[in-house]
């Protein structure tokens, strides 16, 4: 196994607390679920393929989903389907979905911090948020891979039932392919009504 060449991530943002690390997956397709996860690691986590899983191939994706969960004091999952997505704006839903995640952790954490520059209060707990926290602490990092790969089994799952849309390839965003499936064969009830599915000079059909 080829090791990473990046420096290691510290395991979190304050060290001697149970400290969650948030991230999503999904805010930016056009159709299935926003994913999002939250993990709390020990302090003396460490694991040299740790890094943003957008940077990382889909095989160590998945070593590293089972080394996380193997080793995390706690994780979960949260989950916002397409039709709460529409309802509510897929900011607020990115949100809902990391609040979900946090209201699922078997450990109450001593503090949340999150992906990005936005979010919530959840319950009473401190939280901050870090801009590309997950290329810089491995518990957002952590929370990015298993969101990722969460949301990526659900999508090629989808994929068996909605195959003209290739979706086990593009996981439902804006691709070319997956636009010209739209326009070809029409949304399905997994794409986000709210969304701009095709281009303004593709929004009627040949005739």
């Amino acid at each position: 196994m080829k090791k990473s060449q990046h420096k290691p991530l510290p395991s979190c943002l304050t060290p001697g607390v149970n400290e969650a690390g948030c991230d999503e997956a999904g805010r930016g397709c056009l159709a299935g679920p926003v994913y999002a996860a939250a993990v709390i690691l020990p302090p003396d986590y460490s694991n040299p393929l740790l890094n943003d899983s957008k940077q990382l191939s889909e095989h160590n994706r998945y070593l590293l989903r089972d080394d996380i969960q193997a080793k995390a004091i706690a994780w979960a999952v949260g989950i916002v389907t397409p039709e709460e997505i529409d309802r509510i704006n897929i900011l607020n839903a990115s949100i809902l979905a990391m609040h979900r995640a946090l209201d699922a952790l078997k450990v109450t954490p001593g503090a949340v911090v999150v992906d990005g520059n936005r979010f919530k209060p959840w319950r009473d707990i401190a939280w901050t948020t870090v801009v590309k926290g997950d290329g810089k602490l491995a518990n957002i990092a952590a929370a990015s891979i298993l969101a990722k790969t969460y949301r990526d089994d659900e999508m090629k799952r989808l994929h068996d039932l909605y195959p003209q849309y290739a979706w086990d390839i593009n996981k439902g965003y804006p691709t070319k392919a997956h636009r010209q499936a739209i326009r070809q064969h029409g949304p399905t009830p997994h794409h986000r009504t709210t969304f701009r599915l095709l281009p303004p000079d593709q929004l009627t059909l040949d005739l």
